[in-house]
């Protein structure tokens, strides 16, 4: 058989199309109108005999009826529920006749292949129990439609295919366009070209069944667009086919939201500027051990608290705004310029070598130079600038950036204004620096510093009084650490107050242990060194704590506190000194003479003592006793004690008492010792 004479064996004839038409349109059992679209309002354009017959309408009069009329428990907006151009819908309801009265029929609509007309075939309902079902149905279907169409989610709805047959006004909304527009396929004209692979693979999915979500954007008519996330839901209509339902998640504001909080997390409110996070972050991405072009260069201003003291802090905000601006201007595109902390800026380069990396640094030196005009007068910015280009010593990104810290500190070391790069010798001596201070952490966590305990004596019987407590480190591999390194490498890494914190707890149960072995002979005052770092809030409760730790009264203990630490912040070290004073701990200032204490300032301190420092002590050996004498004087005065440091020989100290002194303690009375050692001297001192 061929295609032609099968088709034409398919095709109606044209008596039969004519005799079913005329059938339907004469026939007085079966009901038929044709409705139309004029003007946007459905109209009833024809009714058969049927029609007339039950409707009570004669033609002429049924023709124009609009749709709504015949129909007149849907509201407008749900005419168009009945009359879809996509499919057949079917509906029963009650439709008005031309006497008025209502009767219950099952509408069934089916759209001509135009979408502007179509056949409404009315059956009267007659049957109760059928009645009832398909008014179930239809309420069914009513509640889902008024609840999706009023639903604020917007809402897809396909009963086959891509193509919808329902959208809310929700969605309507979202994208600006009316539901008219976004039926059948023109949805998809609404999704972002570059997004609408995804979207479509994604309903590909869902339609051969589960679900499925995809992130696409929506373009609204103005040209805006929508970050949306789109849940769909698989969806089998009976007799019609496989669908989806869509469900969208406008995300735009919550994802603004979030990168507005991702770029203050990762840059400088004030300047904008990268912060140390993305600034580690970038580094190490572009990091390739063993290679090298990777350039970094850090810089410190000048002078920048000169600005904040004499100018106000707005004033070096402003300034800080300018350096951001002038660096971004005088880079390389795509060279990162990060704000590391306070005065501090870091210039992240790709594919430079050293000279090429000096000289940015060079221009940007050029660059701060310029005048800032603040608060009325013109700043000259000047940086310390120190440059590092990633070589195979280098292991990770961590550490570039710090060799690059270190030369800066090199360059600050050398005057205003220079430009330093890292030499290995700097570099070997930074990293052994940090080794001590990492092995010194440990050494403090597992209370490996230990104490020597040197005796005070009264100067005119050289009775004992009381000891000091002088920590030391021997270090397992170094040997033994002077005091003056480690301290000072406390001070400097932040370590100060955990070790200042042993050295108490130390002393205290040393004192408790010698109450236990010696009773009335045991010391019964220990000094403790506190560093200016320590002197805070937090120092009274250390001190309390350790004593009640070891049950001790506050008699017991000595403070000592260097004449520099007052010196830094006097008002808020007579805070710290009154809290331990009305506690009844002792204080003593060290190394009096040294520190040029203002003398006005010294008598509103609450300490007790004075500490002759030991150069003064030493310059008795060469007749100079003026010092000497002043301080003691002074302390007299003032109804202080004072205890002579560095009393090396019995003519020092001899001299000392003549001069009045309270008490002394050096190298020839008696050594600083161990705990059990100075339990020994004591003991043997008290036979």
């Amino acid at each position: 058989m061929t295609a032609t004479s099968a088709t034409a064996e398919s095709s109606v004839p044209p008596e039969v199309v004519s005799s079913v038409f005329y059938g339907a349109a004469v026939s007085d059992t079966l009901v038929f109108l044709v409705a139309e679209l004029v003007g946007g309002t459905p109209r009833i354009a024809w009714g058969n005999e049927g029609a007339t017959r039950l409707l009570g309408y004669g033609l002429a009069d049924l023709r124009a009826l609009p749709v709504s009329a015949l129909v007149p428990t849907l509201r407008g907006g749900e005419v168009r529920l009945l009359l879809r151009r996509e499919r057949t819908a079917w509906m029963t309801l009650p439709v008005r006749t031309a006497s008025g009265a209502l009767v219950e029929v099952r509408v069934t609509c089916t759209p001509s292949p135009g979408g502007r007309t179509w056949t409404l075939r009315l059956v009267p309902v007659d049957h109760d129990s059928e009645r009832a079902l398909r008014a179930t149905a239809d309420a069914h279907e009513q509640r889902f439609t008024t609840l999706t169409e009023r639903s604020p989610v917007p809402t897809l709805l396909s009963e086959q295919g891509m193509r919808l047959a329902h959208v809310n006004d929700a969605f309507c909304t979202l994208v600006g366009l009316p539901a008219e527009q976004l039926l059948g396929t023109g949805w998809m004209a609404s999704v972002h070209p570059e997004d609408l692979d995804g979207v479509i693979e994604q309903v590909v999915a869902v339609l051969g069944g589960g679900d499925g979500e995809t992130t696409a954007r929506l373009v609204r008519t103005d040209g805006t667009e929508r970050t949306t996330v789109i849940r769909f839901a698989h969806l089998v209509t009976p007799g019609v086919g496989a669908g989806f339902v869509g469900t969208i998640e406008d995300v735009t504001e919550r994802l603004a939201f979030e990168a507005r909080l991702a770029h203050q997390a990762s840059h400088d409110p004030l300047t904008g500027l990268p912060n140390r996070t993305l600034l580690a972050g970038h580094v190490a991405q572009r990091f390739r051990p063993g290679t090298g072009g990777l350039a970094v260069l850090f810089l410190d201003l000048d002078d920048f608290k000169v600005v904040n003291d004499s100018l106000g802090h707005a004033a070096g905000d402003e300034l800080l705004v300018e350096v951001a601006t002038r660096l971004r201007a005088t880079v390389r595109p795509g060279d990162l310029v990060a704000r590391f902390g306070g005065d501090e800026f870091v210039v992240v380069c790709e594919g430079v070598d050293q000279p090429e990396a000096v000289a940015l640094a060079e221009r940007i030196s050029a660059a701060l130079a310029r005048p800032v005009p603040l608060g009325g007068v013109d700043v000259r910015p000047h940086a310390s600038v120190g440059v590092t280009v990633q070589t195979a010593e280098h292991g990770d990104a961590e550490e570039l950036i710090r060799d690059c810290d270190i030369a800066m500190y090199q360059a600050k070391a050398g005057g205003k204004g220079q430009i330093t790069v890292l030499d290995q010798r700097a570099r070997d001596r930074a990293r052994d620096e940090l080794r001590l201070v990492a092995e010194l952490r440990e050494a403090i966590e597992r209370r490996e510093i230990t104490l020597l305990y040197q005796p005070i004596l009264r100067a005119d019987d050289r009775t004992p009084v009381a000891v000091e407590s002088l920590a030391r480190w021997h270090h397992p591999e170094r040997g033994p650490v002077s005091p003056g390194v480690f301290v000072a490498l406390a001070e400097q890494s932040g370590l100060i107050g955990a070790l200042g914190l042993l050295v108490l707890d130390l002393t205290c149960r040393q004192l408790a242990e010698w109450d236990r072995l010696l009773g009335a002979a045991a010391p019964q005052r220990a000094s403790v060194n506190v560093s200016a770092l320590q002197l805070d809030g937090r120092l009274h409760g250390a001190v309390v704590t350790a004593l009640e730790r070891h049950g001790l009264a506050p008699t017991r203990l000595s403070i000592e506190i260097t004449e520099s630490a007052l010196a830094r912040d006097p008002a808020s070290a007579r805070a710290v000194l009154t809290q331990l004073r009305d506690l009844g701990v002792s204080l003593s200032i060290d190394d009096f003479g040294t520190g040029y204490s203002s003398l006005a300032h010294l008598r509103r301190l609450p300490v007790d003592c004075l500490k002759v420092d030991r150069s003064f002590v030493a310059e008795l050996a060469d007749g100079h006793a003026e010092i000497a004498t002043a301080v003691i004087a002074l302390a007299r005065s003032l109804d202080l004690t004072t205890v002579a440091e560095g009393v090396e020989t019995e003519e020092q100290a001899t001299r000392l008492a003549e001069l009045g002194v309270g008490h002394l303690q050096g190298f020839d009375l008696a050594r600083p010792m161990t705990g059990a050692a100075t339990a020994a001297w004591y003991a043997a001192r008290a036979r």
